[in-house]
Order: structure tokens, then C-alpha cells, then sequence
């Protein structure tokens, strides 16, 4: 079976990118276009990883993350912060957050590949 990972973002073409990169690595890759409709996705099934965008209308990328951490208790998925703004105080509030990383928009298949045999590396192609 393939690993599977979830994209978050409210941006179309993100998630059509990144969607897409996934799939050539051997992913399958489900998108939620808001928190929480991400949140009722990881709360029905099972994903290897995440992908959250941190700035979404409504719930943005940091209460989800709290919310995947905390409400669900999934306090070891790999949940990778996605952001146009990567300034090194922002990283850092990410990471005190729970996320586990962060990816730098706009992302490489290189960079996808780095994420997931970093985070998830038994499934990294």
C-alpha cells in the first residue's frame, strides 16, 4: 500500500502542485481545502503525513496543528508547517507549536522528497 499524506491549503494551485509531487514519489495524496475539514479527515482515517498550510481562512495552520496534536492525540504524525514566510523566529514558533517542520513556498519535488525520507523515511521512495 502507499503512504498516504494530506495537503492542506486553501490555494488551489498549492494543492495541485503539491498533489502532484507526491504522486511521483509513489504517494497517494488527499487535500482539504480548510482546517477543518482537515481535522474531520484525520479523524476518519489514517494519513503518514501532513502537509498544513499555515495561513487558511477560519482555522489557520497553528490551531489545527494544536488541534491535531491535542483533540485527535495523533502526537506523532509528522505534521509539516507550508508557508510563503520561512524568517527564522517564525520556524522556531512553529516547531514550539508541534509541528515537526517546515517547508518554504514555493516547494521542489526535491524539497518534497527531503520531507518525507526525513519524517517518514520506511516509506520514502
Amino acid at each position: 500500500m502507499s503512504p498516504t499524506a494530506l495537503i492542506v491549503d486553501d490555494n488551489q494551485l498549492n494543492t495541485h502542485l503539491a498533489r502532484h509531487m507526491f504522486k511521483r514519489l509513489g504517494w497517494q495524496a488527499e487535500v482539504a481545502s480548510g482546517g477543518a475539514a482537515a481535522l474531520a479527515l484525520l479523524g476518519q482515517r489514517s494519513f503518514d503525513l501532513v502537509l498544513l498550510d499555515l495561513r487558511m481562512p477560519g482555522l489557520d495552520g497553528e490551531e489545527v496543528c494544536r488541534r491535531i496534536r491535542n483533540d485527535l492525540g495523533h502526537t506523532t504524525l509528522p505534521v509539516i508547517a507550508y508557508t510563503a514566510h520561512g524568517m527564522p523566529e517564525e520556524r522556531e514558533r512553529m516547531l514550539a507549536s508541534g509541528f515537526s517542520g517546515l517547508l518554504i513556498k514555493p516547494i521542489s519535488l526535491a524539497d518534497v522528497r527531503q520531507v518525507c525520507a526525513r519524517f517518514v523515511p520506511e516509506l520514502a521512495s
